[in-house]
């Protein structure tokens, strides 16, 4: 360990092992550190499912629950967009070789009581039974106005600049409703809360066309999730970093950041100092750099059957938005199965997760978890969401965020993408790594 890096990584939760792997690609030296003994930390994948019930004080699960090693539980599920930053990040990293994905069967979203479809074309928008039959007519002609939208060709705005108006000013032109509005916003755009609505309509242009373009690759969703749980990305893009002179201890513990004159020069575990120019770490290991900004609840859940009024979909989201159900932010519902040898022959593992608003976050996910049926077992988390200080320009110290309650990971690579840039002082340049898309396919 007793050698000079340009960047020491600490953690190998998924976003440490992206940055990893890019910084090495980018040509820089890497030591990437991890406490513990498996790769992941927060966003690990547990395996056989003993080592989970035993992870949340339970006792041993039964038989009926067959084998155990069929199981690979995420803490923390996400689906990837299939034309969004991390799939274009696998891709042209090479990553993607040692993954394989499966297509998310369905995209739900919750109103008044029931879920339904996300309607995403001019054909679904028809057919939906979210709208009456003359917003239908309103909805179709603002999705055939967004798909239009060519940012370089003024043209295409049909007299509205999506750079001026805000989007609330675009939902107007058009006469959505405020339910139309909600679903736009929330399982097409995927925020969060409301305040988009006050911002310049150009992000949500962005943001419902990369929904319907990532829709157009596989046809049922958007979405897509790794054959054998998230744990295999932070390997795959470990195993980039390797391949590109990366070097890797598990087990390993960190006792001190070693600094100079405010700056970063060094990582100390036990006698021994590791010298870089640089840290990356995530919050966990930088305490006092740190703040907490709010707190995430999840539940595992693991069902027998699909989730009812998906048409039996073996894995689905359904997004619950805000005003559904009195909330500031919105509830997410992922379900992943079997055939993603995630789970046992005829299991299911869903995931109910919200922004905590209240002294009760548990409470504040029973409409998800009502949406379920019956639940054979559940397992309750409530993480604390840390920022970092400063944008550690000055220190050299470049913290992630924790993982916020989104079930997918655009959020999550804007992280990436920010500290990269923070850290280099440039954006990331994929033409550097030796794959392209046509390669993959």
């Amino acid at each position: 360990m007793d050698e000079e890096y340009d960047a020491i990584v600490l953690g190998t939760g998924l976003k440490e092992c992206i940055l990893s792997g890019m910084l090495s690609v980018s040509g820089k030296k890497v030591l990437h550190v991890d406490r513990n003994k498996y790769y992941g930390g927060e966003s690990a994948s547990i395996t056989p499912l003993e080592e989970l019930f035993s992870r949340f004080g339970a006792p041993p699960p039964d038989e009926t629950y067959g084998r155990g090693r069929d199981w690979n539980v995420d803490l923390i599920p996400k689906f990837l967009m299939a034309n969004g930053s991390l799939v274009k990040l696998l891709i042209h990293t090479g990553v993607t070789r040692y993954l394989e994905f499966k297509s998310v069967e369905g995209s739900y979203v919750y109103k008044g009581g029931k879920i339904s479809k996300v309607p995403v074309d001019q054909k679904e928008a028809l057919a939906s039974d979210l709208m009456g039959m003359f917003e239908k007519r309103r909805f179709r002609n603002f999705l055939i106005y967004v798909q239009d939208v060519r940012e370089d060709d003024p043209k295409s705005w049909k007299d509205m600049d999506p750079n001026v108006l805000t989007m609330q000013q675009i939902y107007d032109k058009f006469g959505l409703d405020k339910n139309t509005q909600d679903f736009t916003g929330h399982a097409l755009a995927l925020y969060r809360d409301d305040e988009y609505l006050n911002d310049k309509a150009l992000h949500t242009v962005r943001r419902i066309k990369l929904y319907s373009e990532s829709l157009a690759r596989y046809g049922k969703s958007p979405y897509l999730y790794p054959m054998y749980g998230l744990g295999e990305l932070p390997q795959g893009f470990a195993r980039l970093s390797a391949i590109y002179g990366g070097t890797y201890m598990l087990d390993k513990p960190i006792d001190d950041l070693v600094l100079e004159e405010g700056r970063v020069v060094g990582v100390r575990s036990g006698v021994e100092v590791a010298r870089c120019k640089q840290v990356y770490c995530d919050p966990s290991y930088v305490g006092g750099r740190v703040r907490k900004t709010g707190q995430v609840v999840r539940c595992i859940c693991l069902l027998d059957h699909p989730v009812p009024g998906t048409r039996d979909a073996l894995s689905t989201q359904v997004i619950i938005p805000q005003k559904q159900v009195g909330r500031r932010s919105d509830i997410y519902v992922s379900l992943v199965s079997y055939t993603h040898q995630v789970a046992a022959q005829g299991w299911f593992v869903a995931m109910v997760s919200t922004t905590v608003e209240t002294d009760n976050p548990e409470l504040e996910i029973k409409p998800g978890l009502d949406m379920l049926g019956p639940v054979r077992q559940k397992f309750v988390v409530v993480s604390d969401f840390f920022e970092p200080t400063d944008d550690g320009t000055g220190s050299q110290i470049f913290i992630s965020k924790s993982f916020d309650a989104t079930t997918h990971f655009e959020t999550t690579c804007d992280d990436v993408l920010d500290i990269f840039r923070r850290g280099t002082g440039e954006d990331f340049d994929f033409s550097k790594v030796k794959h392209d898309l046509d390669e993959e396919q």
